[in-house]
């Protein structure tokens, strides 16, 4: 195998956190991810058993979460940590969030059941996808945006404020504030 950091001292959990290229064989970055999943299992369990002591278990999930937020379980991370929920916002059922880069919700947010915030990369090159390599794109979602069921959105794309993605949509570019995009690839086919 090539050895593609030769003369580079970081640790793969350095260089995700870079944003660049990595393996993803890190003994911290497996840790994190398993706290995760650990807490993202126990807030499902205990949303169904008391709310109360649901939310705690989320705070300690995520980066940031707003006022008044409401996440219906099951949620599927990556890591939690890397994520921000801003105030009020509601995310119905079956969130996947893979925040190996940020990802930003913003304040007053609707996002349908089944949503898929991706900001996973990999090399188009076989070889070295071959190889493991990876990276990552931050998600912006700013305020009042609604995604609607199954929407995806890849990495690196920011969706702009008040602005509408119609069910099962993927976003694989920027939508700009203000505007209604449907489609595979999502289009804007109207200005609001």
């Amino acid at each position: 195998m090539v050895d593609y950091f030769a003369g580079d001292p970081r640790t793969n959990r350095e260089r995700m956190l870079a944003g660049e290229l990595y393996i993803s064989d890190d003994p911290e970055s497996a840790a994190e991810a398993r706290r995760g999943m650990k807490l993202a299992a126990d807030y499902a369990t205990a949303y169904w058993e008391d709310l109360d002591a649901a939310r705690p278990l989320l705070e300690r999930l995520l980066k940031h979460l707003g006022e008044d937020a409401h996440l219906k379980p099951p949620l599927y991370v990556d890591y939690g940590s890397f994520i921000s929920v801003g105030a009020r916002t509601f995310i119905n059922y079956g969130l996947t969030a893979l925040d190996v880069a940020p990802i930003t919700i913003g304040e007053d947010c609707q996002l349908g059941p089944h949503v898929q915030l991706l900001t996973p990369t990999h090399p188009l090159e076989p070889q070295p996808r071959r190889d493991k390599l990876e990276a990552a794109r931050p998600i912006t979602l700013e305020d009042n945006v609604w995604l609607g069921g199954g929407v995806i959105v890849c990495p690196g794309v920011t969706i702009g404020r008040n602005s509408v993605v119609g069910a099962g949509a993927v976003v694989t570019r920027d939508v700009p504030p203000n505007s209604v995009a449907v489609g595979n690839p999502a289009r804007v086919i109207r200005t609001l």
